[in-house]
Parts: structure tokens; C-alpha cells; sequence
């Protein structure tokens, strides 16, 4: 089953660690990244840049854009990470040792559902909201 693990963490921090701060932590993820690819439980990653690049399309009436994140939250989204593992146990053991690598903030673990539009569904043999589950 897929799980997405959302990384939150507070952006003023992580954006001030120096370069050495920040390849320490990217050096101890990175063990765990690579134990995941071997057992061919990672899926794709990423790794968001700051808020302040962010645009938001508030969905209304008359939809409008904003700068910044919609939410107002102490801690920000930044990054995330798929898995698919055998249940939610796992995917939140995942995010416990993900947490021991990159302290702080929150690892957010939910169910997701795979989504290849169009030709790529076809292609990989799932319906355009295919869940790899089933």
C-alpha cells in the first residue's frame, strides 16, 4: 500500500542550517534512503524550496492567487516522501527513523492513492485513479 509521509518542520530553522548542518542531516537521511530503494520501498521524493517561493490558487467564486502558503501554521511543508510498504505500522516506522535522522517539526503519514492520467495509465496497466493496493 501507498503511504505519502509529509515532512513539516520549521522553515526558519532548517533555512539557516549551514551548508556542514544541512549535509549532516542530508548524510544520516540518506542511509535511510538508500535502505528503502534497496528493499524497493521508496518511491518518489522531494524536497521543497522556501514558502516564500510559493504561490497559492484559492479555489472560490472567482478563484484568486496569493503569495505564500495558504495555511498559517508554526511549522511549514516542506518536503515529502512516498512508500509502499505493507500497512500504516510501517510507513510510521519509516517516519520514526526519518525523524531521528532530521529532528524536529512533524512527519505527517497518510494513505494515498496512485494517480497516472491518460496515456501513462494505460501504459503501466492501472486505471487512470488505479490504487497499486488492489
Amino acid at each position: 500500500m501507498l503511504y505519502m509521509l509529509l515532512c513539516y518542520n520549521n522553515e526558519t530553522e532548517v533555512l539557516g542550517w549551514t551548508q556542514e548542518q544541512d549535509d549532516a542531516v542530508m548524510g544520516r537521511l540518506s542511509v535511510i534512503h538508500d535502505r528503502l530503494l534497496a528493499e524497493g520501498k521508496m518511491g518518489p521524493s522531494g524536497r521543497l524550496a522556501g514558502t516564500a517561493t510559493a504561490k497559492t490558487l484559492v479555489k472560490s467564486e472567482a478563484p484568486f492567487v496569493v503569495d505564500g502558503p495558504y495555511a498559517e501554521t508554526k511549522e511549514q511543508f516542506l518536503g515529502f516522501y512516498t512508500v509502499d510498504v505493507a500497512d500504516i505500522d510501517e510507513a510510521v516506522a519509516i517516519a520514526r527513523e526519518l525523524a531521528v535522522a532530521n529532528p524536529g517539526g512533524a512527519y505527517e503519514v497518510r494513505p494515498m492513492r496512485f494517480y497516472l492520467p491518460g496515456a501513462l495509465a494505460a501504459e503501466q496497466g492501472l486505471a487512470p485513479t488505479g490504487d497499486r493496493s488492489s
